[in-house]
């Protein structure tokens, strides 16, 4: 049988145009430039899946919309820059013995390497009349994936049967490999180990109102609600002495399941293209203020909700560690190796077994943000991002962030601040916008530090050319 874990990152690899991935909201480039931070500074279709109650605020438009803003970026905190460099493009490098060594080493790790890309292939918001409030929809591609590594697997990646770990276990000498009679479950020989990837593709729609609004103080709420296809997932996640593994691939992908696609217990989908495998639904639900006309705050759980994958499911429980056969690796062809060792193929950490479906929730968040809005010239905001579960997708520790947005000409506007967590470490990030009255252009990084550090490297860009407002001033969330 093919590799599914392997397909599931080239496929990843194969959607981001020759340079890296980046977190949720990559596709929003204005937000990028200030890091992600954006609870308060979104006002219409940048509103879903952040906090819907700002389509309840008072807008600068009538209408606005958007096509195609994308966003990609990857980033590591055990990886040196040149490390990282070699395993996303130059994966047919040798290595020497101290490569080898090094390697292990730089592999082990909660953050070895988060990916992510999302595109909004289509954004439209609509600021209703007689004070009803505002409504938006779109649909967005988002793509996710996660590495972290204990040891032990990041010895048997880079050195297979003659992995030191497996020695107690599987003793290898002349060529051979021979069980010891000591045994361990995969989940205590993995602990801490996460292999995550995630494709779906969301047609969201949200609601804001204005609840109250008193002299020097306005209050919105908001509700969103999205339908998920699921492209594919892949998750592998070994926490506690507890094994939580399965997959579930579109037909995209061209696996051959073999043996497993006949069972009773497997249903398979076949055919070509972007079938999914899996639906589901999630729900925003936020709040909004506005105190006096400077201050705002905003607070929000995003995505809550679950997904049921009822396509070519595959599941693994923990059991006794297998005997592993690979000769490790020569070249620095990392994904590959990866994909040998936690698939469904011979001789490998663990075996899957055919399921009828599976069901996982949404990586849900608790998002809560502050602002002031000076001018229409000068915005500053901090936002805090929670994840509520560790599901593929999520954000791998709490986000931290302060944004600023300052336009010293009425049609360009700068954007930056310093942001924490989400697994990518500190990032200082910078953005560019081009304003008209209706028409905005802009590209940005989370994080110009992480584009040149050799240690910690993150790369990632975000744009958008055809980014519109219509019906007032544009002053660009």
């Amino acid at each position: 049988m093919k590799a599914p874990f392997y397909y599931a990152l080239l496929a990843l690899g194969l959607a981001l145009p020759g340079s890296a991935w980046a977190q949720n909201e990559l596709s929003n480039f204005s937000a990028t430039g200030r890091g992600g931070v954006i609870n308060t500074f979104a006002t219409d279709y940048q509103v879903i899946g952040i906090n819907p109650a700002n389509l309840g605020r008072n807008t600068d438009f009538k209408v606005a919309f958007t096509i195609a803003e994308t966003g990609v970026g990857a980033g590591s905190q055990s990886l040196t820059r040149s490390t990282f460099k070699n395993i996303l493009y130059n994966g047919k490098q040798g290595l020497t013995p101290a490569d080898r060594t090094t390697l292990v080493q730089q592999l082990s790790g909660e953050n070895v390497l988060n990916l992510n890309a999302d595109v909004t292939t289509l954004g439209l918001a609509v600021t209703l009349p007689n004070g009803l409030g505002g409504i938006a929809i779109s649909n967005r591609q988002r793509i996710a994936g996660h590495l972290a590594l204990n040891k032990n697997a990041a010895d048997v990646i880079v050195n297979g049967k003659s992995a030191a770990s497996l020695q107690p276990y599987y003793a290898y000498a002349s060529g051979n490999v021979t069980p010891t009679g000591q045994t361990i479950g995969v989940a205590a020989f993995l602990e801490g180990t996460a292999i995550q990837a995630a494709w779906t593709s969301e047609f969201n729609i949200a609601y804001g109102l204005q609840v109250v609004n008193k002299t020097g103080f306005q209050l919105s709420a908001g509700v969103g609600y999205r339908y998920i296809q699921g492209i594919g997932i892949a998750d592998v996640r070994t926490t506690g002495g507890t094994l939580y593994a399965y997959n579930a691939l579109s037909p995209l992908f061209n696996i051959d399941y073999g043996n497993l696609a006949t069972g009773n217990n497997f249903n398979l989908e076949s055919g070509t293209g972007f079938k999914p495998v899996g639906s589901g639904n999630g729900f925003d639900f936020g709040l909004a203020a506005e105190i006096g006309k400077i201050v705002r705050v905003g607070a929000s759980v995003a995505d809550l909700g679950s997904m049921t994958w009822t396509g070519n499911v595959l599941q693994a429980q923990d059991q006794k560690l297998q005997q592993v056969n690979s000769e490790g690796l020569s070249t620095y062809d990392v994904i590959t190796e990866i994909s040998k060792q936690f698939s469904n193929t011979e001789s490998t950490l663990f075996t899957y077994e055919a399921a009828k479906e599976r069901k996982a929730d949404l990586p849900a968040k608790l998002r809560l943000g502050g602002g002031v809005r000076i001018s229409q010239f000068f915005e500053a905001g901090l936002d805090v991002t929670l994840p509520l579960n560790k599901v593929a997708g999520n954000l791998t520790s709490p986000f931290v962030g302060l944004g600023v947005d300052y336009k010293p000409l009425n049609w360009i506007k700068l954007s930056s601040g310093f942001t924490d967590g989400a697994g990518y470490g500190k990032s200082l990030p910078l953005g560019l916008t081009f304003v008209t009255p209706v028409w905005e252009i802009g590209v940005s990084t989370r994080d110009v530090v992480g584009l040149v550090s050799e240690n910690s490297p993150y790369s990632s860009v975000a744009f958008g050319l055809l980014r519109f407002k219509i019906g007032g001033e544009s002053t660009s969330n």
